[in-house]
């Protein structure tokens, strides 16, 4: 699994979850930069631009990772379109003239589709129109939706656990999620461990620049300890890594900021009954 690198402070916060997105599907999908070339069609040098904020991802390659790592291409894609009217307004501190400079370069690769340019790759297409907008609403709103049916189905027991193995709930102060990620924390006390509603996971592997709902989970397992983590918006940011860290020394663990087995018990509580 890669350790990679902090994003630019300067990068948007919505070209920032875009990445962080990406990123988290290609350490799941356990991937290569090469494999990754080699079943999207984008040049490695490509690839590390995107992944690194550097360069804006065409929506092409959006939805052809979504593809080969087997991942619904409706989030991402709606999340690429906010994050290109981002990059388009320039609040990402990319010049006009650095955009251009990487604009031909962000295609797939010679040979593998029609329409590339002199070096082999397809530069990008002129802004969306008011129709492409209107359409990357409406996603948005069917993506709203869809969170809001799986909040439901998680309140009324979703997990197929009857409402008799819940022995305490717990109210987490503060903010309970990001409007943009639809996380919450719904903290109650099962067989003696706590959950948040988000995952169920005793094992998986979290750690900075990972997104989903793992992520929102140790973020309100966190919360609920003491420790603040910042939004709960399911990424795994600088103040998600510095809570993870406060913990693990709190609780005698190894303290190198990624969420592993040890780091679950103590958070799931199970030890201290």
């Amino acid at each position: 699994m890669p350790r990679w690198r902090e994003l630019p402070a300067e990068l948007d916060s919505s070209v920032r979850r875009l990445v962080v997105r990406l990123r988290g599907l290609k350490d799941h999908s356990g991937l290569s930069t090469r494999q990754l070339t080699a079943k999207t069609g984008y040049s490695a040098k490509s690839w590390e631009r995107y992944l690194s904020g550097r360069s804006l991802p065409p929506r092409e390659a959006v939805e052809a990772m979504a593809r080969v790592c087997g991942e619904d291409p409706v989030r991402l894609l709606a999340l690429h379109e906010v994050a290109a009217e981002a990059w388009r307004a320039g609040r990402t501190g990319v010049s006009a003239t650095g955009a251009a400079e990487e604009a031909g370069a962000e295609a797939p690769s010679a040979g593998t589709g029609t329409g590339a340019g002199a070096d082999g790759e397809r530069p990008h297409g002129p802004p969306p129109s008011r129709i492409a907008l209107v359409a990357a609403g409406v996603v948005v709103l069917v993506l709203a939706v869809s969170s809001a049916v799986l909040l439901f189905v998680r309140s009324t027991g979703g997990d197929g656990r009857a409402g008799a193995d819940r022995s305490a709930t717990a109210a987490v102060p503060g903010p309970a999620s990001s409007p943009a990620a639809g996380y919450t924390c719904r903290v109650e006390r099962v067989d003696g461990r706590w959950y948040a509603g988000n995952s169920r996971t005793r094992d998986a592997i979290v750690a900075y620049g990972h997104a989903g709902p793992e992520v929102a989970e140790v973020q309100c397992l966190l919360r609920r300890a003491g420790i603040e983590p910042g939004d709960i918006d399911g990424i795994y940011g600088p103040l998600t890594q510095r809570a993870v860290e406060r913990a693990q020394k709190r609780d005698g663990l190894v303290v190198d900021g990624i969420v592993g087995p040890h780091t679950w018990k103590a958070l799931r509580g199970w030890s201290r009954g």
